[in-house]
């Protein structure tokens, strides 16, 4: 009898496979290669014919080249942490793709010679809060408060509200970020109340600064007080601010979300905040302030490990001066309109589909607390599986044993992805009922 294996087509026979070349310039010679050497061992073993080698390699292979899948945000929460935080604008993601190859990010192409890493990018955060004297990026929200905390309190002291002692996620909290880096924290008043005087106190020749946290992740209501940064002027140190969340300027339906504009003009002498938030740019840490200040931290030696990339400084330039980011856009939709949408997706669903009206959050950290009067479909709960696990994933949440699916963070756009997802699902579910 002959052996089985000569008849395994050979590797270079189904590498050179029209079929196969999409694939080999999506994902790379070598993982088209290991595709390859599975399905030529199952045909080894008998489950494979030779003549569907190349149709196994192809069912094998992802269809796109990262693990990490599209998924359509139907939560109803705008700053979705676990997917991924604000969505980028088109033209934040055409920024991004323009910068992926080689750019003038270091270089004057006026001189030739060297310039200054993401000038333009910088311009344009120093525009969209000229209250700022100076303003610098770095990778993080946290890297932020973290080279404000190296550059100007190694070995010193920063006086802070017990209150306002946060953790900010992943088990990550401030104080322990700050005295890994040599500061030493010096708590004042309690954990519901602190006065000026407190802060009066603690005040001396070995503080660096004194720092104002906005607790963006949670509330404390009923017997509290607190300083605003207008009332810790005067004390003969800095005033840090750490704002969280990214908002450049007042925003009318998050009226107690700090905002950098009014801090600053406020007093702080540095607001530090996210750029990947209500900002609604990529993952980016803002620091903004008075200008010699903000120089030195540029030029401090642990601004290098906390340097952002040209892909982050695209895109941030490109969130700053382009079109209405989608967290933005989301903000300012018109709850009615939502609920108008969410007719017509049920309508286009058909039964069991249903409109009604719902309740969004900011997320991300931002405004806790505070509702975002919204819209949704609500469908059977047993549907929220089978629609996390198509492609793409859509994701609602489950609410009083139905499924709803959101409409507040989901752009208008992919409506009818959505119903044709829920269509095909119920259409399944029903020929298995026959």
């Amino acid at each position: 009898m002959e052996d089985a294996r000569r008849r395994v087509p050979r590797t270079d026979a189904v590498l050179g496979d029209p079929a196969l070349a999409p694939a080999l310039a999506r994902l790379g010679r070598p993982r088209v290669k290991a595709a390859v050497t599975a399905a030529q061992a199952a045909c080894r073993e008998g489950r494979l014919a030779p003549d569907e080698v190349v149709a196994a390699v192809l069912a094998d292979l992802p269809a796109a080249p990262v693990s990490m899948r599209r998924v359509l945000n139907a939560t109803g929460v705008v700053v979705h942490t676990n997917l991924g935080r604000a969505p980028l604008s088109a033209a934040a993601v055409e920024a991004l793709a323009l910068a992926a190859g080689a750019t003038d990010v270091e270089l004057d192409l006026e001189t030739g010679l060297r310039g200054r890493r993401g000038a333009a990018a910088l311009a344009a955060l120093a525009a969209a809060v000229p209250d700022a004297g100076g303003v610098h990026v770095v990778n993080n929200g946290a890297a932020a408060l973290a080279l404000v905390t190296c550059a100007l309190a190694a070995g010193r002291e920063v006086v802070v509200s017990r209150g306002e002692l946060v953790e900010i996620g992943d088990g990550f909290r401030i104080p322990e970020l700050m005295e890994s880096l040599g500061a030493r924290l010096r708590e004042v008043g309690t954990t519901n109340r602190v006065r000026r005087e407190d802060y009066e106190r603690a005040v001396g020749d070995r503080t660096a600064f004194v720092l104002k946290v906005h607790p963006s992740n949670f509330r404390v209501e009923g017997f509290t007080s607190a300083v605003p940064v207008e009332g810790l002027q005067g004390l003969g140190v800095p005033v840090v601010a750490d704002i969280g969340s990214g908002l450049l300027a007042p925003h009318p339906r998050l009226p107690d979300e700090p905002d950098a504009a009014t801090t600053l003009r406020a007093g702080a002498d540095l607001v530090t905040a996210s750029g990947d938030k209500l900002l609604g740019g990529p993952q980016a840490g803002l620091l903004l302030g008075e200008a010699g200040l903000v120089q030195r931290l540029r030029r401090h030696p642990f601004a290098r490990a906390l340097r952002v990339d040209k892909l982050t400084l695209a895109a941030l330039e490109a969130t700053l001066t382009g079109p209405v980011p989608p967290v933005a856009a989301a903000l300012a939709t018109r709850p009615e309109e939502l609920l108008e949408r969410a007719r017509r997706l049920a309508a286009a669903i058909g039964a069991p589909a249903e409109a009604v009206v719902s309740q969004g959050h900011v997320g991300g950290g931002g405004a806790p607390g505070v509702p975002l009067p919204s819209a949704a479909v609500a469908l059977p709960h047993r549907l929220a599986a089978p629609l996390r696990h198509g492609s793409p994933a859509i994701v609602g949440h489950v609410h009083d044993g139905r499924l709803l699916l959101d409409l507040l963070a989901l752009p208008p756009d992919d409506d009818h992805t959505v119903a044709h997802g829920v269509r095909r699902l119920l259409a399944h579910d029903a020929e298995g009922g026959r």
